[in-house]
């Protein structure tokens, strides 16, 4: 790990007698860990040119990914500090309106077991707010669709991309149908989530397929949308994963390629405590595709 910090430090300087003085060690002892580095590794991470000095091909390649080693490494020695301590760790976490919870429990269970001191506080919001209690430092981390705004600060990670699906009552006159058109819902009102961060996308889709204005009736949260849906007052264009429920039916809707990328959210350069970067790396380091197949097989059964 000493020469994986040495290397960090050589990458941002470029300048070997630099990054000795950041690692406070002398400079032959740092070339030396490169060079040890360097030979695991098997080939040159750094180009020695004295004011041109470069990082090779090699080097830009294993960058990040010494960076995530270095990271998750000091967050491990961290966890271990806290537990030996018993502190406690609260954490505020952000979702959007139709985000599924249940998809990061296992997640959170991990965090909990790492962190016997950890105090969760979940909260709903929309792009916009989500967006605002990042800047404001009320939330540590969020999880949501693409963010409207944009915002130079924020650190964006990717974690899974979800489509989207028309949703109607089981009592619906639809259900029993193996597909529908757009032409076929021209005379159905629809529900539309207004805290959903594709709320507008979903609107675009319908003027996209003809449906300039359809009859809609306008909800604040998924929760009350969903209300509606069961008690058959339309229908609705909703996150795969945000339904969970026997009342509810999927049609297809050939066309409909409405599709989000959920990504966790963080601000840049924000100190972050210890289990704000230790759910940071399980949730960029899980392996969401796996997941996600293991849940649509689920459903199928």
């Amino acid at each position: 790990m000493h020469q994986i910090r040495y290397f960090l430090a050589v990458s941002e300087t470029l300048n070997l007698t630099k990054a000795a003085e950041r690692c406070n060690v002398a400079q032959p002892s740092l070339t030396r860990a490169i060079k040890a580095l360097e030979n695991e590794l098997g080939g040159e991470l750094l180009r020695r040119e004295r004011a041109l000095s470069h990082l090779t091909e090699l080097g830009r390649r294993m960058l990040p990914m010494l960076r995530q080693c270095y990271e998750t490494a000091l967050t491990a020695k961290m966890v271990a500090a806290s537990i030996k301590r018993g502190e406690a760790a609260p954490l505020t976490i952000g979702f959007s309106q139709t985000v599924a919870l249940a998809l990061f429990t296992p997640k959170l269970h991990e965090l909990s077991q790492a962190f016997p001191g950890l105090q969760l506080k979940l909260w709903r919001g929309s792009a916009s707010e989500i967006t605002e209690r990042l800047k404001l430092g009320t939330t540590d981390i969020a999880i949501a669709g693409s963010l409207d705004e944009a915002w130079s600060r924020l650190d964006v990670f990717p974690l899974f991309e979800e489509p989207f699906d028309l949703v109607v009552s089981r009592d619906h006159g639809l259900t029993n149908r193996d597909k529908v058109t757009f032409e076929d819902l021209s005379s159905e009102t629809f529900l539309i989530n207004n805290g959903c961060e594709m709320a507008a996308a979903i609107r675009a889709c319908l003027r996209d397929r003809g449906m300039d204005d359809p009859v809609s009736h306008q909800v604040a949260t998924l929760e009350d949308m969903l209300v509606l849906l069961k008690a058959n007052l339309g229908v609705a264009i909703i996150p795969i994963r945000a339904l969970g429920d026997d009342e509810l039916c999927r049609i297809r809707l050939p066309g409909l390629d409405l599709v989000r990328r959920v990504s966790v959210y963080a601000v840049a350069g924000r100190q972050r405590t210890m289990v704000c970067t230790t759910l940071l790396n399980l949730l960029r380091a899980n392996d969401w595709e796996v997941d996600l197949l293991t849940e649509a097989s689920g459903r199928a059964h």
